[in-house]
């Protein structure tokens, strides 16, 4: 049901979604900007898509946790990744992590605000089937643990090259 479980582990969900941005500031400071263009292998996003990817995918999350809070057993909208990642190049780093952050911190107050009760309300997904919206936030933290790892990758070839 969640294929980014295995990121998350025994990690508590809400330490890790709020600490997301922080430590992506942090790895982005690290690599640099000419780091940050540049893809790891052929094929493979750079630091900046991983970035502008995790920034849409927040979008797409806040509005999935909005259409779950609002209705009854939502059904979520899949989207192509790759398709999205299109136009990456035209945008830059620091504007994606930005947008990622803002976004992130209203995702998270919604979420408190709304209390514990909200994370048994159900939707599902038309390729994982039914779930929660607890279980889409630990989507949300094992989703940023695995790129957070594929960005710390980057950083760690950027520092040997």
């Amino acid at each position: 049901m969640n294929p980014y479980a295995s990121f998350l582990a025994d990690r508590d969900v809400f330490e890790v979604i709020a600490a997301t941005p922080r430590e992506l500031e942090i790895l982005l400071d690290e690599i640099g900007p000419e780091n940050a263009e540049k893809s790891p292998a052929p094929g493979k996003w750079s630091c900046r898509d991983i970035i502008c990817h995790l920034a849409d995918c927040e979008i797409v999350f806040a509005f999935r946790i909005r259409q779950t809070l609002a209705e009854d057993n939502h059904v979520v909208q899949p989207f192509d990744q790759d398709k999205w990642a299109n136009p990456y190049a035209a945008y830059q780093a620091r504007a994606a992590l930005a947008v990622f952050t803002a976004v992130r911190n209203w995702n998270l107050t919604l979420v408190h605000a709304a209390g514990k009760a909200v994370l048994t309300k159900p939707l599902s997904h038309p390729e994982r089937g039914e779930m929660t919206l607890g279980v889409l936030l630990e989507t949300m933290g094992g989703h940023d643990l695995n790129h957070l790892r594929q960005i710390e990758a980057i950083r760690s070839r950027s520092a040997t090259a």
